[in-house]
């Protein structure tokens, strides 16, 4: 996302990774990296200069790093297979994360960027295994649950994408936020996005959360999604309906008469 999704979302793959957010979420400052001959670039090791440079996005010198580690661990490989993954060398990046398997069959953050790769490469069935696989290992992981909803979503599998929204909403309300990454592939077809974003609109007013409500509400329709029926009439949405949030936002739609 996510937490890095490794598909995704903003350049295809913050949706769907959650391994740079693990980076990031040690608390990785936002400065410069340290002069190349400094005490302070010297007293780090090459794995330490590299998560610091994939933290601010600078993947090729996050590459150079990590490939000085002469013996090289499994989290190393999925962290140079997240380098070239931003770097869209998709072929690169799954050959990283299948060393990585091989070094861990049982490596949750792998398989979930691997079914990143082959979302990317618009193989959505591959992508749900490994994200199903990933979730089998990390079932509270709801980085990877959004992931899955994406794929099921791109399938048509509607139902199932509900229900894995519902399941990363229900282990982190703040995992669709709007003041989060975002990990909602940005991918989808306009209609599975508006559905998708309809199902997000009704999880956050039952929370409560008006805002996301709208907010997530209003992209579905600007993404297609005309159904009025539900909008005036799902169960989800009553307490939404007598906000004059909705009131605003439905006399800014022009539905077509019937």
């Amino acid at each position: 996302m996510i937490r890095c999704l490794i598909e995704a979302t903003r350049i295809g793959l913050l949706a769907v990774m959650a391994a740079p957010a693990a980076i990031t979420a040690h608390g990785v400052a936002p400065q410069m990296s340290p002069p190349p001959n400094s005490p302070a670039h010297i007293s780090l090791s090459p794995e330490m200069l590299g998560d610091l440079a994939l933290a601010r996005q600078q993947y090729i010198q996050a590459i150079e790093e990590y490939q000085q580690i002469p013996h090289k661990s499994a989290d190393v490989w999925n962290k140079i297979g997240i380098a070239y993954h931003h770097l869209f060398a998709y072929n690169v990046a799954r050959h990283d994360y299948e060393r990585a398997l091989r070094m861990r069959p049982d490596f949750p953050q792998a398989l979930n960027n691997l079914g990143a790769v082959y979302y990317a490469r618009k193989k959505y069935g591959k992508a749900e295994k490994y994200y199903r696989k990933s979730l089998r290992l990390d079932p509270n992981d709801a980085s990877v649950y959004s992931n899955l909803a994406v794929a099921y979503f791109a399938q048509d599998k509607v139902p199932q994408g509900v229900e894995a929204i519902r399941a990363a909403f229900d282990l982190d309300p703040n995992i669709f936020s709007s003041d989060s990454p975002q990990l909602i592939s940005s991918s989808l077809p306009a209609h599975d996005r508006a559905e998708q974003d309809f199902c997000l609109a009704r999880l956050f007013a039952q929370a409560g959360n008006v805002r996301e409500a709208i907010d997530y509400l209003r992209r579905a329709l600007d993404e297609g999604f005309s159904d009025q029926k539900k909008l005036l009439h799902d169960q989800m949405l009553a307490s939404l309906r007598a906000t004059p949030e909705f009131a605003q936002l439905m006399a800014e739609q022009k539905f077509p008469k019937r």
